[in-house]
């Protein structure tokens, strides 16, 4: 079960960063094209950064990443980060079943 957590958590903050960094592919036709992508992938930048802190880190990750998917749903008043809370709660899930496993030896 803690493998399928583990690996689950990170497969999917890699496929939705996939997702989210695919509406970025429409700035191709900009005068300034580099730039608006830039701008456009600030958000995979940032789901980036904390997939790899919630590598090292599942509690703090986890808990900045349900922080970071109630922000931009609340904030953008769209659903479509509602699974960036989804991964948050994985990584609490696989921080709480290391604890345990850890506490029991």
């Amino acid at each position: 079960m803690k493998k399928v957590v583990f690996w689950l958590a990170r497969i999917l903050a890699i496929a939705f960063i996939a997702f989210i960094s695919l509406f970025a592919l429409d700035v191709f036709g900009e005068p300034r094209w580099f730039l608006a992508l830039i701008m456009h992938l600030i958000p995979s930048f940032i789901l980036v950064t904390l997939t790899v802190l919630a590598w090292k880190r599942p509690f703090i990750g986890g808990i900045c990443f349900i922080t970071a998917g109630l922000v931009a749903v609340f904030f953008f008043h769209n659903a479509i980060f509602t699974p960036v809370i989804i991964i948050g709660v994985l990584f609490l899930i696989e921080f709480y079943l290391k604890r345990k496993k850890k506490l029991t030896s």
